[in-house]
């Protein structure tokens, strides 16, 4: 991890290498300043390449944002997709689906925090894009949630409410979690899958034993 908390090889796919640096220097700059607070000037300072030399890459720093935004929600849509068509019933795929999210956020809080809170700098097109993804995490774990319903599992009379405010606890992680704190990551991770299932109610179903 470089000294602003951003993990280089969340951008490994991305090429060239100027335009790989270029992120990691965006999302550092981003977290630390805020997106409107941040000029092309100190994102290709922090990259060690010329104001000119972005443009090469990202036509404008909103498009920096852009992809950042959309590598870190494609990512979590596939945490959680991962984890809703895995094995185990509604109980052991919640915490599963809870545990990775929030481990994530975690390990990645410095990405994490730009991806969930500079969602208002984006425009257009762009923001709609994000939030279609939004609404599909969303969903995923919703289906997760109502799965424990229909088998008896857990009760929830709200489901939509519950949802939502599982993803905002796991997402508030990112702003909170500092490298060398109290908790590692999957220590969190962990905290965060058992007060998951107690928030859902979790009884185990007839017969089916109790989760592990």
């Amino acid at each position: 991890m470089d000294a602003g908390g951003a993990r280089t090889e969340e951008w490994a796919d991305v090429t060239p290498d100027a335009a790989r640096r270029l992120l990691t220097a965006a999302v550092q700059a981003f977290a630390e300043r805020g997106y409107h607070a941040t000029t092309t000037r100190d994102i290709a300072g922090r990259a060690g390449m010329s104001p000119a030399a972005l443009y090469i890459h990202f036509r404008t720093k909103e498009d920096l944002l852009h992809r950042i935004s959309g590598v870190g929600h494609r990512l979590a849509l596939s945490l959680l997709t991962r984890a809703r068509d895995g094995s185990g019933g509604p109980a052991e795929r919640l915490a599963d689906a809870v545990r990775t999210f929030v481990r994530w956020h975690a390990e990645h809080h410095t990405t994490a925090r730009v991806v969930q809170y500079e969602l208002g700098a984006l425009a257009g097109e762009h923001r709609a894009e994000i939030t279609a993804l939004r609404r599909e995490t969303d969903a995923v774990l919703r289906s997760i949630v109502e799965d424990g319903v229909r088998t008896g599992e857990f009760d929830v009379p709200d489901v939509r409410g519950t949802s939502l405010a599982l993803l905002s606890l796991c997402v508030d992680v990112a702003r909170w979690f500092r490298d060398g704190g109290e908790r590692t990551p999957e220590e969190v991770g962990d905290l965060y899958a058992g007060l998951a299932l107690r928030m859902v109610g979790h009884r185990p179903a007839p017969d089916a034993g109790t989760l592990t």
